[in-house]
């Protein structure tokens, strides 16, 4: 907001508080030297007003005077406003423009002549950053800029109501905030307390960096962490707050920019990433994902509702079990199936999915349920996970353990031959696991060698499993749900923190069973809520854009494949597409370019359905340990058949929308911030091997240059266009390649090519690469219109373009699957 948007309805505020001031010096009513008025009534605010007309033309204030009106005024005070409230007019003005300069010399104004105020103090709407949790649970703030330097950053307190208009704030965020309360620091060091007007948008140009200090003096530089800004910053040996060699730093720039680049500044030293072997700690604190639980919250582990057995449902004789990744270390969901013995159902199966009953322990408006909602989802780092929940109920509590009595909210579901749900139930159970399977354990023993763990379920649990799968995947593969080819690496971390393996698992049918059985139980919960009227949280997946579907239809026309124009669209017309490429050497690039023109997956309170599932509702209801989502679906099932008095407030159903802006916005996040630390620790594991050759694939197409995945590990690079030195290289936007001007040749979107490793920036996760491979003639025939977009050599460095996508499925092969 600007100076003058910030101040609108100020002058009446600040020329009454300097007629008070007037009136009390004159009849020395107040005993104190200054006379200082009281400060002026809200219900003068947003009034225009201006001294009598033909007022007797004063002396210049007092500095006294000047320093009450700006700390009784509640908006802007510049001198504008001191003019207007002492009546100072003409040439007056150049006596109180001298005065002013004084006491700025003096050291007792800050601010410009459009904003003045005291120092170690903060106007009254200014721009805070949420920094910190008390032991309550209340965000802690500080000023987004402070410039006094001898005066500490003050912080201060975010009064409870902090759901301002535009969204939900948390950690990290920027909010324009009154300022209630500005005094001593209390015994916490807290300064002011202040309330938020609305949440700002991000912003992503957070300065992180990684502080490098000179071997032979004082000081040091500053390597940033984004790959947009790739440039580094020096640091004066008095600006390095502390920091040491390798410590990742929040900075700020001081200097004047036009007299050369900036300097750094440290302004808190966040850790060394590579001392606590955690290079996700970058990603962290880049995006404000909360790592510590706020004491509030631990307390309340202490004192957590006792469990009424006798009133749930008796699951303990289902013989459920769970089958997971092999590190899995909770254990959200668990499985059983057997045949319908029911004559009118021949052929058909009961399936029942037992979800952990996290609901029971965080109850809604506690500090647990608080903390929860701030962190909306759990986030799986290659080196460790930031968990919703503390792990007493995410890893303990909540976890279906083998042989552990549990509470449960569990799904039976009834299939007809033909794998049609006729019929569902809620039950609010107590279950015991009666085994902990690997997905490579259960697929090994229904293929004929169990292991010992196994090995006394096969007949009784997991052939009945596969029975009821196979039913399930007919009616599966009948609806025909946008089946894209995406196989996902998993990085393995040794001892020392960095990378030791990357692999792709095999996707076996035990991945599929489970994601199934999942989305079965999803789409029960959203129907049993809608016919019970009960407000929910859905999972939508909108269709594609019409715009990423012209310019798909565009490049399918230079493959010579066609997809209908007329009327909506429907995953299967994909999936024909991706048959008909299936074998071929454009495979992969089609599965990119299809996935490309996918719509983002996001949380709504109305039901768009989710286009890539093929499914009129959906919502998600199977992990609440890791999902916040889910737990707001639990709580509607639980207000929705009265299964306890932990449902789903009704003061919580009109901020239903803000949850769902908020919970999309944090997925994202969590997608965003595991996706760099990939980026990162590859990138370290590749930094000593510059010079090395790699196979890959171009994976993106810019007017900048071109983006490659190795084949090898996974990692993503940049091709610069001026590194293409053999032609002059135009973008062909519609055929997603670059094309030599003289020859006609190129690289295309997809294409595999060899490429050299000359440059490697870990902390950024940046890898830039030379080509090798000579360009080719491209695919398909050249477009008939729009699209190219002239590059020459001579490019500028690309960003990385983004990608709509569905998300994975529930569990395959990971516990972060986003369907």
């Amino acid at each position: 907001m600007s100076d003058d948007a910030d101040g609108a309805g100020q002058p009446e505020r600040t020329a009454r508080a300097g007629k008070r001031i007037r009136r009390s010096r004159v009849a020395q009513a107040d005993a104190s030297p200054v006379g200082r008025p009281d400060a002026p009534s809200k219900s003068s605010r947003g009034k225009p007003a201006r001294p009598r007309k033909g007022a007797p033309r004063t002396t210049l204030p007092s500095r006294e005077d000047i320093l009450a009106l700006i700390s009784e005024s509640d908006g802007k005070v510049g001198k504008r406003e001191i003019a207007r409230a002492f009546g100072i007019r003409g040439n007056d003005k150049i006596g109180l423009k001298a005065l002013l300069k004084e006491m700025a010399e003096d050291g007792l104004l800050k601010g410009n002549r459009k904003r003045l105020r005291e120092p170690g103090k903060l106007p009254p709407v200014t721009v805070l950053e949420i920094i910190a949790r008390d032991d309550d649970g209340e965000f802690i703030c500080a000023p987004a800029t402070w410039e006094q330097e001898e005066a500490p950053l003050p912080r201060g307190l975010i009064a409870e109501d902090r759901g301002a208009g535009d969204g939900l704030a948390g950690l990290g965020d920027r909010v324009l905030a009154y300022i209630d309360r500005f005094d001593a620091a209390d015994e916490a060091g807290l300064t002011f307390s202040a309330r938020i007007i609305r949440k700002l948008p991000r912003d992503t140009r957070q300065l992180l960096g990684i502080f490098r200090s000179h071997s032979s003096r004082a000081g040091g530089t500053i390597e940033p962490v984004e790959r947009k800004n790739m440039r580094s910053n020096s640091v004066a040996g008095d600006d390095t707050g502390g920091a040491e060699d390798g410590d990742l730093v929040r900075y700020e720039l001081v200097g004047n920019r036009r007299l050369g680049p900036p300097r750094a500044r440290v302004t808190h030293v966040l850790g060394n990433p590579d001392d606590q072997r955690q290079i996700s700690l970058i990603a962290v604190h880049a995006h404000g994902i909360p790592e510590a639980f706020p004491q509030a919250a631990l307390d309340e582990l202490q004192r957590l509702p006792p469990l009424d057995v006798d009133a749930r449902t008796d699951l303990r004789d289902v013989p459920l079990i769970t089958i997971d990744p092999p590190d899995a270390r909770d254990h959200d969901d668990a499985v059983w199936a057997a045949p319908d013995d029911n004559s009118d159902n021949g052929g058909g199966w009961i399936v029942v999915v037992a979800i952990a009953d996290v609901a029971h322990y965080v109850r809604p408006g506690s500090a647990l349920d608080r903390s929860a909602l701030e962190r909306a989802n759990s986030v799986y780092f290659p080196d460790r996970v930031v968990p919703m929940l503390p792990e007493e109920i995410s890893n303990d509590l909540c976890s279906l353990r083998e042989n552990e009595e549990r509470p449960c909210l569990a799904i039976r579901m009834w299939f007809n031959a033909s794998g049609k749900k006729i019929r569902h139930r809620v039950m609010r159970g107590i279950m015991r696991s009666r085994a902990k399977l690997s997905y490579v354990e259960a697929q090994t023993a229904i293929n004929g060698t169990p292991g010992p763990t196994a090995e006394p379920w096969l007949e009784p649990v997991l052939k009945p499993l596969w029975s009821a799968y196979a039913v399930l995947r007919a009616a599966r593969e009948n609806r025909s749900p946008l089946d894209l080819d995406l196989p996902e690496r998993k990085i393995g971390i040794g001892d020392d923190g960095m990378v030791a393996s990357i692999t792709v698992p095999e996707r076996l049918d035990a991945h599929r069973l489970i994601e199934e059985f999942m989305i079965q139980a999803n789409v029960a919960a959203a129907e049993i809520l809608e016919t019970r009227r009960q407000p929910l949280v859905y999972r939508v997946h909108p269709a594609p854009e019409p715009e990423r579907l012209e310019a798909l239809r565009d490049f399918l026309e230079t493959l010579e494949i066609s997809i209908p124009k007329g009327g909506a669209l429907k995953p299967h017309h994909f999936n024909r597409v991706l048959a008909q490429v299936d074998g071929t050497p454009h495979d992969q690039l089609v599965n990119e370019v299809i996935l490309r023109a996918q719509s983002q997956a996001i949380y709504e309170p109305a039901n768009e359905g989710h286009f890539g599932l093929n499914l009129g509702r959906y919502a998600h209801f199977t992990s609440p340990i890791r999902r916040y989502a889910d737990l707001l679906v639990h709580r509607a099932l639980i207000s929705a058949f009265d299964l306890g008095d932990d449902g789903l407030p009704g003061e919580m159903v009109p901020q239903l929308s803000e949850i769902a802006k908020l919970i999309s916005e944090r997925e994202r996040r969590a997608m965003a911030a595991e996706r760099e630390t990939v980026d990162r620790l590859i990138a370290s594991h590749l930094a000593e091997r510059i010079g090395a050759t790699f196979q890959a694939r171009v994976s993106g197409v810019t007017r900048s240059g071109l983006f490659v995945r190795l084949d090898e590990t996974g990692a993503d690079g940049f091709v610069p266009a001026r590194a293409l030195d053999d032609d002059y290289y135009e973008h062909d936007e519609v055929r997603r390649a670059m094309v030599g001007t003289r020859s006609g040749r190129g690289y295309q979107l997809g294409d595999t090519v060899e490429v050299e490793l000359v440059e490697a920036a870990p902390a950024a996760g940046a890898l830039r690469f030379d080509m090798l491979s000579p360009a080719h003639p491209l695919a398909g025939r050249a477009p008939g219109r729009g699209g190219s977009g002239r590059q020459s050599k001579r490019g500028k460095s690309g960003k990385r373009s983004s990608s709509g996508r569905s998300g994975g499925g529930h569990k395959g092969g990971a516990k972060r699957g986003r369907r």
